[in-house]
């Protein structure tokens, strides 16, 4: 070995890495999403607006399609309310521009005076915009059974 390397192996250096762009929009985007997560448990319309793009789509494990002003109007309403409206599980890929989410999400509430206690996997895609990260498209997996 080399005197400058062995004396650099001996001297118990350690070189971290800093965070890859890919590591930093994951993080970003993974933030991004709790936020939005929030802003719905608290029926926030406007944070919800700044998150989602114009021409969001989401499409539940029932084939049921919501735009971004479907869901603004329902949290202008308060068509749900939350007791529980959190994620776990939560994962963050992305390649290049675009990042997806997957998380186990609990919802318990009311909607419309119904009360609902249900959890269910979730994708969301978000795309990096010049104005910032945007989500785009949204996709719910059926309600998991329920424990017995």
């Amino acid at each position: 070995m080399p005197r400058c390397c062995a004396a650099f192996a001996c001297s118990g250096a350690v070189t971290i890495a800093s965070p890859t762009p890919a590591a930093d929009a994951a993080a970003t985007v993974a933030a991004l999403d709790t936020a939005y997560q929030a802003a719905v448990k608290s029926n926030d319309a406007d944070g919800m607006a700044r998150i989602l793009a114009d021409d969001f789509v989401l499409v539940t494990g029932r084939g049921q399609t919501s735009t971004k002003d479907d869901l603004l109007r329902d949290a202008r309403t308060r068509a749900a309310v939350y007791e529980h409206q959190e994620d776990t599980e939560q994962k963050v890929r992305v390649w290049g521009d675009t990042a997806v989410v997957t998380a186990l999400l609990w919802m318990r509430g009311t909607r419309q005076g119904a009360a609902f206690d249900r959890k269910l996997w979730f994708s969301d895609t978000y795309v990096r915009t010049p104005a910032g990260w945007r989500y785009v498209f949204g996709q719910a997996s059926l309600a998991l059974p329920q424990p017995l």
